[in-house]
């Protein structure tokens, strides 16, 4: 259970809103390996990738706004989130300023955008329209797609494949070289793995505030233990697919060098397993967004060593 602890203005719009031990590693780690990849193919554009990130990272942070205003606006009460019912009770944020901020980020991340179109055409656009859709469609009504466990696939889908082909794609587009390549969808599958772990931690944390508020989601409906299985098999898919590119001969053993990131994978999920309360559960959210930064780095460098 969460105590009434005081809570400041900062903490709620840096910690809670911005979240950025969860938004940053999970806009990053795609970029990152995207200038790997760009890099080895002699395509590395660093404004563009820029750019890209921004967009990406800002319709991110206006999902996680958006999540927290429809939390707030239907559970008034959430004992959930009880800091940010009682920063609102106490003035420290207002709906208004939330609906603000969330404007704010997805007007930015269109103007990044337009620049990106400019070079990407209406395939830009697509990924832009479709990405800040499916940002709001997570917790929006009529059929908010995270209350009816569909929100790991959403995760799985765009902050992976389409995440790091976007950030790849935009690159290729200033050279006018290859858009799409097979190392890319298999490092986009690979961080789509891992960063869909960070949401299956939150859901198996929040599963009993999930059931109060009627939300549905995967670990709601098959408990935390097979929720435990979900997590072990994505992440043990992650290292199939560096696995396979060097199988393939698309890079040398440099890529292995990604299976280092094994043993702190293995300890956040030996802490998520063993885990029994809310409070324990807290930081591995954050530890899961290290796995995939570690993760990221490393199949990078692979890639360069190539």
């Amino acid at each position: 259970m969460q105590t009434q602890a005081k809570v400041t203005r900062r903490e709620i719009w840096v910690d809670m809103l911005m979240y950025p031990r969860h938004t940053l590693p999970t806009a990053f780690a795609p970029a990152l390996i995207a200038a790997a990849l760009a890099y080895h193919n002699e395509i590395l554009h660093l404004p563009t990738l820029f750019s890209a990130f921004m967009a990406g990272w800002l319709i991110q942070l206006g999902g996680v706004i958006t999540d927290n205003y429809n939390n707030l606006t239907r559970h008034p009460n959430d004992r959930e989130h009880a800091k940010f019912v009682q920063g609102l009770r106490q003035g420290l944020v207002t709906l208004s300023e939330l609906r603000t901020a969330i404007t704010a980020c997805y007007l930015i991340a269109i103007l990044f955008g337009l620049y990106l179109a400019s070079l990407g055409g209406w395939t830009v656009i697509l990924i832009g329209v479709a990405s800040i859709f499916a940002s709001l469609a997570y917790s929006t009504k009529p059929y908010p797609l995270g209350d009816h466990a569909l929100g790991e696939p959403l995760f799985f889908i765009f902050f992976g494949p389409v995440s790091l082909a976007g950030y790849y794609f935009v690159q290729a587009a200033v050279f006018g070289s290859t858009p799409f390549t097979i190392p890319v969808l298999f490092a986009g599958l690979g961080v789509a793995a891992l960063t869909t772990n960070i949401l299956v931690i939150d859901n198996i944390r929040d599963m009993d505030y999930d059931k109060e508020k009627s939300e549905i989601t995967i670990t709601v409906l098959i408990g935390r233990k097979w929720s435990f299985v979900e997590y072990c098999i994505l992440f043990g898919a992650a290292y199939i697919f560096p696995l396979l590119l060097w199988l393939q001969g698309s890079f040398g053993w440099g890529i292995l060098l990604v299976f280092l990131s094994i043993p702190y994978g293995i300890n956040v999920a030996l802490h998520l397993i063993r885990s029994q309360t809310f409070e324990e559960r807290i930081p591995l959210t954050p530890q899961a967004g290290q796995v995939l930064l570690l993760y990221s780095f490393l199949f990078s460098v692979g890639v360069l060593l190539v």
